[in-house]
């Protein structure tokens, strides 16, 4: 995170010059709007400020609460300033942080400028937080944005009236992750500014209308219809009733649709009123009837076509809002996710269905879209952050062994700390099994270097043997001499320790003594077992190498003993 331009502004906090002064910043107050845990403004809100420069406009009542709010910090100063162990005075910083322009105005800060004082009106539910040091992000995340611009090593947070019995404190420490989430907020906040299109004024709430005021329906009958504008009604009913609007899509187009469907109930309510009082005055007129019967019968299938049509079209649009925002936060995680390849985001929590349960109007319900889907960019670009600081890691610490990291993929989305000692764990672990493996060789070995040399040493003392006495002969007959044979000491050879590994195969035996012999022959012949077998390979002890040597070297003496034997008889 690059920090530059640290500066402290010389304006007085809720003058003019000091609100000109943030209209070029991103403040600590409009942090929590712009990472959406703000309890006061949504995030849409906001983008609109920010975009037309429009400040809000406070009621009285608010006004009055920021007036009672200045008071209690002044009267609770001295109380803040007994807690920090020195002065305090306010004062408005900005910093660039990765290119941000970031401004925090501080209700105190100590001269030695490590303490930073935070204070909030008194009301009983924050004095129950306080007390618990659990505050909620909507707190955090403005001290966040102020330890971050002050460079302040922790924040003093008090709730109070300016009384000492109204008086609560706890401590708030910075924290590096949270920095990095309030960084990557105000930056996606920054990249969705640049792209704001402001919506169309909002108009006042729709009231539907009736497709048209039809005249008054006037009918006479004395046995017969004496006077009557049935003609007239009837071409200015049927032509009201078929304009009536069935393409429904603006928060207008429905109160219209709901307006005309009680329109078109009046309006069969009218006609059947006029048929009644037609037909108490006579019992038969076909004219009057069919044309009142068409009137209401066109009414009411338009009344209940346009009444389901009211009904679906809603699901409808709720459906086409909701499908749209869950495509805007695909196509986000699709973008981090080129950006982090192979690794990837997990799919973050976002109920687009359950933030519009129970918005009445199409705004509404965008508003509350538009605020669960900035939460959930929020939160996969707070993972994919992590994800890109973890494969740091990786390349840093386990260069050499990337063959331990098989499931890289899954441990990349641990904690930083955790990460880390996964990593430090695996590679230590290997390290001490490879360091084993080397010990084992080389005890393996100096062992074998044993064995050979006692083989050697015995090998030496046959052959430095006193020769034994001639054999007499028969004087018929002239017989050589046979040497006497002196077997070498197997016992000599070092026993086998209990744990020694059997990793000695038979072909490199026999690549050592420079010919090839069977395992049958080593077992039955030299009498020397092996340790184990594996799969087809038979598989010795070093310390057998010794032992081998020394019976063969005793077999080769029995053959050529009996041999000379032979030859002698």
């Amino acid at each position: 995170m690059n920090i530059t331009s640290r500066t402290t502004h010389d304006v007085q906090q809720g003058t003019g010059p000091w609100l000109r002064l943030r209209e070029g910043y991103f403040t600590a107050s409009e942090a929590p709007a712009a990472l959406s845990v703000s309890k006061y403004v949504t995030r849409a809100e906001l983008l609109r400020r920010k975009h037309t420069g429009v400040a809000e406009e406070h009621s009285p009542a608010t006004l009055g609460k920021f007036a009672a709010g200045h008071e209690a910090e002044a009267r609770a100063r001295p109380l803040a300033e007994n807690e920090a162990g020195g002065e305090l005075y306010p004062v408005t910083m900005s910093a660039e942080v990765d290119g941000l322009p970031l401004l925090a105005s501080l209700d105190g800060l100590t001269m030695d400028e490590e303490i930073v004082w935070e204070t909030k009106l008194w009301n009983e539910e924050l004095a129950a937080d306080v007390r618990a040091c659990t505050l909620p992000e909507h707190y955090t995340v403005q001290m966040d944005q102020e330890l971050l611009v002050s460079g302040a090593k922790r924040c003093l947070f008090t709730c109070t009236d300016g009384t000492p019995d109204r008086f609560v404190s706890c401590w708030y420490e910075p924290s590096p992750e949270r920095f990095a989430a309030l960084v990557a907020g105000w930056k996606l906040f920054q990249a969705d500014l640049a792209a704001y299109v402001p919506p169309e004024a909002a108009d006042p709430a729709p009231v539907g209308k009736a497709p048209d005021t039809l005249p008054a329906l006037r009918i006479e009958v004395t046995g017969a219809v004496t006077a009557s504008n049935l003609a007239e009604f009837k071409a200015t009913a049927l032509g009201a009733i078929r304009s009536v609007n069935r393409n429904l899509r603006t928060d207008q187009d429905f109160a219209d649709a709901e307006k005309a469907v009680k329109w078109c109930a009046e309006v069969e309510s009218r006609l059947k009123a006029a048929k009644e009082h037609a037909l108490s005055q006579t019992a038969d007129i076909d004219a009057l009837f069919k044309a009142l019967d068409d009137i209401g019968a066109e009414a009411r299938a338009v009344r209940l076509d346009l009444d389901k049509l009211v009904t679906r079209r809603k699901g409808e649009v709720k459906d086409e809002a909701v499908a749209k925002a869950r495509a805007a936060l695909d196509a986000h995680i699709a973008t981090l996710n080129a950006e982090i390849a192979p690794m990837r985001v997990p799919q973050p929590a976002a109920d687009f269905a359950g933030a519009i349960k129970g918005k009445r109007s199409i705004e509404s319900m965008q508003d509350a879209l538009d605020q669960v889907l900035a939460v959930a960019k929020i939160a996969a670009e707070s993972d994919a952050r992590g994800i890109r600081a973890n494969v740091a890691t990786f390349q840093q610490q386990a260069q050499g062994f990337e063959f331990l990291f098989a499931d890289l993929g899954q441990i990349v989305h641990k904690a930083a700390d955790d990460f880390a000692a996964v990593l430090q764990a695996r590679i230590a672990q290997h390290k001490a099994a490879e360091a084993e493996k080397a010990r084992q060789r080389a005890e393996a070995e100096a062992r074998a270097a044993e064995a050979r040399a006692a083989a050697d040493a015995a090998l030496s003392a046959a052959n430095s043997a006193p020769p034994a006495p001639p054999i007499v002969s028969p004087p018929a007959a002239s017989v050589p001499q046979i040497a006497p044979v002196v077997p070498l000491p197997v016992a000599a050879v070092p026993a086998p320790r209990a744990d020694e590994p059997a990793t000695l195969p038979l072909g490199e035996i026999c690549d050592r003594l420079g010919f090839t012999m069977t395992a049958a022959f080593v077992t039955d012949t030299l009498q020397v077992k092996p340790a184990r077998t594996d799969g087809r390979a038979v598989l010795y002890r070093e310390s057998d190498f010794g032992r081998i040597c020394a019976a063969l070297q005793q077999h080769i003496e029995r053959v050529y003993a009996a041999s000379r034997e032979e030859v002698a008889a």
